[in-house]
C-alpha cells in the first residue's frame, strides 16, 4: 500500500517531467475558459455544501476544510474566467495570479486543520465569516481583473524566483498533510483515507506545472488536471465522514488509536464487530473484558511510541485475543465455583483454539494471530500453550499479557470478588521482570493514573495536557 501511496506522486511527476519540453498543447484559450471556469464553479458549490454541513453539525475541522476548498476553487474559477482573449484582450495578470495562488494558499488553510489547538480556538460562526469575507475577496479580485485588467500585474512569473519560492512552501503544506493522512490510514486501513493521501499528492505534485511550467503545454495542463482530481479525491472522504456523522480525520491525524477500539466496526472492519457480537451473545463478561483489555493495551503501545500499523494490529488483537473461548461450552465459562483439572485444561487451550479460528477466517495479519495465541504467555516461560521466553515474546504481546492480568483481578467473578486496583498492581509489581514485563506495568501505571487526574480534573490540567505530562514520563523512563 504504501508502494502504490509513493507511484500515486511518482507517476504523475513523471509524466510532467516528460511533458516539460513537449510544447503548447493544441487547446486554446477558449477551451480553458469554458473547461475551468465550469469544472471550478461546480467543485466551489460542492465546497460551500460541504462547509454548510460542517457548519451545521458544529464540526469546526470540516468547516475549516471547507473553507480551504472554496478559496481553492473559487480561485479557479477567477482564473479560468478571466482567460486572455476572452472576456480580457491580451494577457490577463489576475489569471496568472489566481492560477498561481490556488495550491499555496489551498495549503496553508488545510494545514491549519492539522493543528488541534488552532481548530480548537477558531469558533464555527468565525470560520464561516472567514469563508465568506475570503470567498468575497476572490471574487472581487475577479471583477477588478476583467474591468480594469492592466491593474493587475501578471505576477508570478512562470519559473521565477517568486514561483520557486511558492513552490517550496507549498510542498511543505502538503507534506505536512500527507504525513498525517499516511497515518491515519495506516490506522483505519479505509480506501476513503487512502484516497485522501493520493489526493495530497496529486496537489503537490501539481504545484510545479502550475508555477513552473510554460503555460498551456501539456504538463501545464496535466497541472490543472491534477488539482481538480486532487481536490475531488481530499474532499469526498471528508463529505462521506460527515456524511456518516463522524468527524474528517484523514488529514488531521488525530485519530486516536482508543477510538479504534471504541469503534470498531468502523476503522477495524465488520468481521471484528461481528465476532465480537457473537463473543458477547456467549458469555458477557468476556467481550467487555476483551473490549477493557484491548483500550488499556493500546493506551499503553501508544505512549510506548509503537508505530501506526503495529497500534492497529495490537487493537485488533486485543479485542480478538479471547476470542477462542467460543468453543469452551457456557457451562464451563460461567460455573459459579472453583474449576476442576479437566475444565481448567478445556480453558487452556482457547488460545490455540483462537489462533485456528484466526487462520480459518482469513483477513488478519500475523501480528493479531500471535497476540491471539501467546496472550497467556510469560517471560519466565511459565505460561501456555507454547512456553515462550524472554525475548521470544514481542512488545505487543507483553502490553496485552499485563492488561488481561490486570482486567481480570479487578473484575467481579461469581466465584470471587474483584481485587482492588492497588492489590492488583501489588501483584504485577512483584512479578515484574520474572512473568511480566516491567516497563509495560510501569506504563500501565501511568495509564490509570492519567485516568484518576481526567476524572478528577486534578491541578485544573486540560486532558491534552495530562496526556503529553504522562507520555513524556514514560519516554523518560
Amino acid at each position: 500500500m504504501l508502494a502504490l501511496i509513493a507511484a500515486s506522486a511518482l507517476l504523475p511527476a513523471a509524466v510532467l517531467h516528460y511533458l516539460a519540453g513537449g510544447g503548447e498543447a493544441p487547446i486554446g484559450y477558449t477551451a480553458h475558459f469554458v473547461i475551468i471556469a465550469t469544472a471550478s464553479l461546480v467543485a466551489a458549490t460542492a465546497a460551500i455544501a460541504l462547509t454548510v454541513a460542517g457548519a451545521v453539525r458544529r464540526d469546526s475541522r470540516t468547516v475549516l476544510i471547507g473553507t480551504a476548498f472554496s478559496v481553492m476553487t473559487t480561485l479557479l474559477a477567477v482564473h479560468g474566467i478571466t482567460t486572455e482573449d476572452v472576456l480580457i484582450e491580451g494577457e490577463s495578470g489576475v489569471s496568472a495570479f489566481a492560477g498561481a495562488a490556488v495550491l499555496p494558499i489551498g495549503g496553508a488553510v488545510l494545514a491549519l486543520s492539522a493543528v488541534p489547538a488552532v481548530v480548537r480556538s477558531l469558533s464555527v460562526r468565525g470560520l464561516v465569516m472567514l469563508e465568506i469575507g475570503l470567498v468575497a475577496a476572490v471574487a472581487a479580485l475577479g471583477a477588478v481583473g476583467i474591468l480594469f485588467p492592466e491593474s493587475v500585474p501578471e505576477v508570478p512569473k512562470s519559473g521565477g524566483p517568486l514561483a520557486v519560492a511558492l513552490v517550496v512552501v507549498g510542498l511543505a503544506f502538503f507534506s505536512l498533510l500527507a504525513v498525517r493522512a499516511v497515518r491515519t490510514y495506516l490506522l483505519t486501513r479505509r480506501r476513503a483515507d487512502l484516497l485522501v493521501v493520493v489526493g495530497i499528492a496529486w496537489l503537490g505534485t501539481a504545484l510545479v506545472p502550475q508555477l513552473l511550467m510554460t503555460p498551456y503545454g501539456w504538463g501545464w495542463w496535466l497541472g490543472h488536471a491534477l488539482e481538480l482530481c486532487g481536490i475531488v479525491l481530499v474532499g469526498g472522504p471528508v463529505a462521506l465522514d460527515l456524511h456518516r456523522g463522524a468527524q474528517s480525520r484523514p488529514l488531521a491525524g488525530d485519530l486516536r488509536v482508543a477510538e479504534l477500539v471504541a469503534a470498531e466496526e468502523a476503522f477495524l472492519g465488520a468481521h471484528v464487530r461481528s465476532l465480537l457480537v457473537h463473543l458477547g451473545t456467549k458469555d458477557t463478561y468476556t467481550e467487555v473484558h476483551t473490549r477493557r483489555v484491548a483500550l488499556l493495551a493500546v493506551q499503553i503501545a501508544e505512549l510506548l511510541g509503537l508505530a501506526a500499523g503495529r497500534l492497529r494490529n495490537l487493537a485488533i488483537g486485543g479485542l480478538m485475543h479471547d476470542i477462542g473461548k467460543l468453543s469452551v461450552p457456557v457451562e464451563i465459562l460461567q460455573k459459579p465455583g472453583p474449576l476442576t483439572d479437566a475444565e481448567f485444561e478445556v480453558i487452556r487451550r482457547h488460545p490455540e483454539r483462537g489462533a485456528r479460528l484466526i487462520d480459518e477466517l482469513g483477513g488478519f495479519r500475523p501480528g493479531v494471530r500471535r497476540l491471539v495465541l501467546d496472550h497467556h504467555e510469560r517471560l519466565d516461560g511459565g505460561g501456555y500453550p507454547r512456553g515462550l521466553h524472554g525475548r521470544e515474546i514481542d512488545l505487543e504481546t507483553r502490553i496485552l499479557t499485563v492488561c488481561d492480568v490486570y482486567d481480570a483481578l479487578i473484575s467481579k467473578r461469581v466465584y470471587r470478588e474483584a481485587w482492588s486496583q492497588h492489590q492488583a498492581l501489588s501483584l504485577l509489581r512483584q512479578e515484574s521482570g520474572t512473568a511480566f514485563d516491567p516497563r509495560c506495568v510501569s506504563v500501565l501505571e501511568q495509564v490509570l493514573a492519567h485516568e484518576e487526574l481526567s476524572r478528577a480534573g486534578a491541578g485544573g490540567r486540560d486532558e491534552s495536557a495530562t496526556r503529553t505530562a504522562v507520555a513524556a514520563h514514560a519516554v523518560a523512563q
